[in-house]
């Protein structure tokens, strides 16, 4: 045996606490996709004085990407539980990191709807690609602290772009190089993502101990074995998954509160420049409600995993955090009673950190119920529901905002998470899917 047969043959050193290490994966890749998004937004102020554009005509250029986006949470959700979460988020990562330096090309607003539509078709398999990982790579006593983990990307995404793209934009004096330089972040990723990342069955670098807790966790009897145990099941039916009142809670929960999340991170700056306040002067004002929103995922993530481990369901734990964020969500109609930019953005911060929570409740709910080879593709339906619903969302915002002003928009985007909160308390149950084996235990 010659001296390198011998050294392939020898095991790699189990990394301790692996599955952290794919979590901060997840939660790097959440912030790159927030970045490129983000780009757009920060530098609108520019793009509609250099381009003309009305806040109608904005409105467009980001409903471009949501449609795309919304079409693709489903797409993507099934494609990753058929080809695997390794290969679907490559795809995904490649896809809207090429799409971001594109539009570096963009002319004219229908270039801008063009390249936003593509860049939207790769984003769409972040989210049900990150809730899939987890559900493979943690029990669900973590997978609150997971999910708060990867979905806190999006604000410190939000809240590092406005410093990283006005950055960019004095040192070039153009917009031109910064979508190049924001979207090739994630061909970094994609090279560290391709080494370390396999299903824990696979991993060369995982303990013993650690992949029995995790496949402890996925017998743990909230599902028969022969649904989930071993081999590679199909996944649940659409059909079937849209005939159960569980899965129409997550796809009403979503599609009710991320308008009001891609409200802030798409308007947040023309709303500031609406209210007299100079978007040069007001980074921090923009920043603050992104670092709330970081707050709330592990405060969320965290109060629900600390229930569960006291000896509270599953499903009380989340609900609880359900209902509170709900609540907590309804700030943002009393920022109209304030001119003070200090207490603008206290509101703004109270109200995205109360979404962040009730957020990543809806995040871990796929993972909470469904079988693993599911998970993605119901995290993908409920994408595409906020998707439709962000699109209408933004449709109205625009023209609301050029015919009126942006408070009917914050009234409404204070009572409606409320009904959502409602939906979700009352449909998240064991139910007779439950009984049947078809669902976990919750």
């Amino acid at each position: 045996m010659t001296r390198g047969s011998s050294a392939r043959q020898t095991p790699a050193r189990p990394i301790k606490g692996l599955r952290w290490y794919i979590g901060g994966l997840l939660f790097a890749s959440t912030v790159i996709n927030y970045i490129d998004r983000q780009t757009l937004s920060v530098l609108a102020p520019y793009l509609k004085a250099d381009f003309h554009w009305s806040n109608t005509d904005f409105a467009f250029i980001v409903i471009a990407f949501r449609a795309s986006y919304s079409i693709g949470q489903a797409v993507a959700g099934g494609a990753l539980d058929r080809l695997g979460t390794r290969l679907g988020l490559t795809i995904g990562v490649a896809w809207y990191s090429t799409a971001a330096m594109l539009t570096s090309l963009a002319t004219g607003f229908w270039s801008f709807c063009g390249f936003r539509f593509l860049l939207g078709a790769g984003e769409a398999a972040n989210w049900p690609g990150a809730t899939k990982a987890v559900s493979e790579w943690f029990p669900r006593r973590e997978s609150g602290w997971a999910v708060a983990l990867f979905d806190s990307g999006s604000s410190i995404g939000g809240a590092v772009a406005p410093f990283l793209v006005l950055g960019l934009y004095r040192v070039f004096g153009t917009w031109r190089p910064t979508f190049i330089i924001t979207g090739a972040l994630g061909f970094v990723w994609l090279f560290v993502f391709r080494r370390l990342y396999r299903v824990p069955e696979e991993h060369p670098r995982i303990s013993a101990e650690e992949l029995r807790l995790i496949l402890d966790d996925r017998n743990d009897g909230t599902l028969p074995a022969s649904i989930d145990s071993g081999g590679t099941p199909p996944p649940i039916r659409y059909r079937e998954l849209l005939s159960l009142p569980q899965t129409w809670a997550i796809i009403i929960g979503k599609m009710l509160t991320d308008p009001v999340w891609f409200f802030i991170t798409d308007w947040f700056a023309v709303y500031l420049v609406s209210r007299g306040f100079r978007l040069e002067e007001s980074l921090l004002a923009f920043w603050v409600p992104f670092l709330a929103a970081d707050a709330g995922n592990f405060i969320g993530g965290g109060l629900s995993s600390t229930l569960i481990r006291r000896g509270w369901t599953v499903g009380a734990a989340r609900r609880l955090v359900i209902v509170l964020g709900g609540i907590g969500m309804s700030g943002l109609a009393v920022s109209l009673l304030h001119d003070s930019l200090t207490w603008l953005t206290t509101w703004f911060a109270i109200s995205t950190l109360a979404y962040a929570a009730l957020s990543t409740m809806i995040l871990n709910l796929p993972a909470d119920l469904y079988p693993a080879r599911s998970v993605a593709s119901v995290s993908g339906l409920s994408g595409s529901a906020a998707g439709l619903g962000t699109i209408a969302a933004t449709l109205v915002t625009g023209i609301v905002a050029d015919r009126y002003s942006f408070a009917p928009i914050l009234v409404a985007a204070s009572l409606i998470p409320l009904v959502a909160s409602a939906v979700l308390f009352m449909l998240i149950r064991n139910g007779p899917a439950t009984k049947r084996g078809l669902l976990r235990t919750i």
